[in-house]
């Protein structure tokens, strides 16, 4: 069982609403759930998409090939209408269109017009949409009411009333009308229930329960929602969250925030990362632990704001001026953003440096069917000196000379002990310094030695599929489940596996797995990236002097969908 249904229309007429509340309803259901969306950059009018997969297995990428399509202006029955399977079904409110589609597989359902007879309202056509989908599945309307009642929770119980009679009106359109019910025909449903979540909420949870205290940004897609999540869990949670004035202001904020004793976080894309570079390199020299998430977009200026691309990744490794460490975490799915946001904390903390989350619009925005996360697995340490341990100590040097680089990390204003930072060179107790020797022991301190130890906690990249395989699929960030389905759909024909990076800086040694040697072995080898330029490709060669036999890449905002990366793998490999 697997399944497709896109919802097509105009920004404004409900389609996040609509695909939103279909999606919780099948995961509810507890079926496997996997959604994306492509929309523009624009309130009204235009043309959007809410795709969503359901089926009764993990499912981890979209698909170009649709089942069900429910178009909601004409605009979408003329660019979609050839999508669905040759057994695919269009849904469209035949007022859109000049005269009626005929066929089997066009249902023509009259949206508003239900809508109006039924709820009275022309508004309540959303309703009727997934009531209808509903109806195709043959899932009792009785599965949608707290999805309703959740999304219309500010609404009176009148409306939500009408809402449900609306649906159950779409429902029964549905059964009564369409000729091709047994196309879709569901398998039982698993016993467990699935957490659904998107790769912005699995960041901001993982901020909160990693213990971040204070947030500022300045909004921008797509990490806009880090900032909405937490702003709505701040009082809960005691965390203060800031809109700064722009991105300049923000990174600024997190670091005083930071150096007055609590864990804080920002988050931006590519045009806003531009302007925290030199707040970046401040970061490094006062060795002040912050956590950066930066989610990218097509660039370069403004670009395209709301559909997603992997252009940054040579930006977040080399931005800012001078040198210093970080740490850059690529995850490629929400659960990965989760431990990895956590992860990000607890290294900025321990090493005084800036770590980043990076992602893109494709993994912000993509909800994906799970387990629940396994919160026992939480690490929280603080690293901080402060209390007693502090006001204990007969001397405090914040940058004292130390064996791996890391000096005591003082609470200002905890004790009696003064806490000196400045972003001139400086000494072990923090004061300008202009001499040849200090710099170098500075930094040989917050640089090289720290890197000896962080590079001892990168972790090596995931290798699923064949062992040993002729085949070798490798990515980074959000191209893990395309690839991922890519393996799992080959691997009965095809000695095939992927080689996923989700940290790549520092990049990943070979102690821990001998990466490389998989590399070496594979008769082919493809890249798989969102950029022109092949920038992990390049990144790979630089630190491995391994060069992949191949690249595929995109760069016209869209993510890969598993039907072209197969075809792709096919035309190149096909014969080996």
């Amino acid at each position: 069982m697997d399944f497709t249904i896109k919802v097509a229309g105009e920004a404004g007429q409900g389609l996040q609403t609509t695909g939103a509340a279909l999606a919780r309803i099948f995961s509810r259901l507890r079926y496997h759930v996997f959604t994306h969306q492509d929309y523009m950059s624009r309130i009204r009018g235009g043309h959007n998409f809410y795709q969503i997969r359901i089926s009764d297995r993990p499912v981890t990428a979209p698909r170009q090939s649709v089942h069900i399509l429910v178009a909601l202006d004409k605009e979408s029955v003329d660019r979609h209408f050839k999508e669905p399977l040759q057994k695919g079904l269009v849904l469209y409110d035949p007022e859109l269109v000049n005269e009626p589609l005929r066929g089997d597989n066009y249902l023509p359902t009259p949206f508003a017009l239900i809508a109006e007879e039924v709820g009275g309202k022309k508004i309540m056509a959303n309703s009727v949409a997934v009531g209808a989908v509903l109806g195709l599945f043959n899932f009792s309307p009785e599965a949608a009411e707290n999805v309703v009642r959740e999304s219309l929770e500010d609404k009176s119980e009148e409306i939500i009333k009408a809402n449900l009679q609306v649906l159950a009106a779409g429902h029964r359109h549905a059964r009564e009308n369409c000729k091709m019910l047994d196309q879709f025909r569901t398998k039982p449903a698993r016993e467990e229930k699935l957490l659904l979540i998107n790769g912005t909420h699995a960041i901001a949870f993982g901020a909160v329960t990693a213990g971040c205290r204070f947030y500022s940004a300045y909004p921008m897609t797509p990490s806009t929602g880090i900032m909405v999540y937490l702003a709505g869990k701040s009082a809960e949670h005691n965390i203060i969250v800031e809109q700064a004035e722009d991105e300049i202001s923000a990174i600024n904020m997190i670091l005083g925030a930071s150096y007055a004793g609590v864990r804080a976080m920002t988050a931006t894309s590519g045009g806003g990362y531009a302007l925290m570079t030199e707040g970046l390199s401040l970061a490094g020299m006062t060795e002040t632990p912050v956590v950066i998430c930066e989610m990218q977009r097509p660039g370069p200026a403004t670009g395209l704001p709301t559909r997603t691309e992997q252009g940054d990744l040579n930006f977040v490794l080399y931005g800012g001026h001078g040198e210093f460490p970080r740490v850059v975490l690529t995850p490629g799915t929400p659960e990965q953003a989760f431990w990895a946001t956590n992860r990000a904390f607890d290294l900025a903390e321990k090493y005084q440096i800036p770590v980043f989350v990076q992602g893109d619009q494709y993994l912000a925005d993509c909800e994906w069917t799970g387990p629940a996360f396994d919160l026992s697995r939480l690490h929280y340490t603080d690293y901080r000196l402060r209390g007693t341990a502090l006001a204990g100590l007969t001397g405090y040097r914040r940058y004292s000379f130390t064996e791996n680089g890391i000096s005591p990390l003082a609470v200002p204003g905890d004790s009696k002990h003064l806490v000196v930072v400045d972003s001139d060179e400086h000494d072990e107790d923090g004061h300008i310094i202009e001499d040849a020797e200090t710099r170098k022991r500075m930094v040989e301190k917050r640089l090289h030695r720290k890197l000896e130890s962080l590079r001892r906690e990168i972790a090596p990249p995931d290798l699923y599929g064949e062992a040993n395989p002729e085949i070798l699929l490798i990515g980074f960030g959000s191209t893990y489940g395309v690839m991922k389905e890519t393996v799992d759909s080959l691997r009965e024909t095809y000695a095939i596996a992927m080689l996923h990076f989700s940290e790549v800086c520092p990049f990943p040694g070979l102690d821990r797995f001998d990466y490389r040697k998989v590399l070496e072995e594979a008769r082919s080898t493809l890249c798989v990236e969102l950029n022109a330029t092949g920038q992990f490709a390049r990144l790979l060669r630089a630190e491995t002097g391994f060069s992949c036999s191949s690249g595929v890449n995109r760069y016209d905002g869209r993510p890969f969908t598993t039907d072209a990366l197969l075809d792709e793998v096919l035309r190149l490999f096909g014969g080996a």
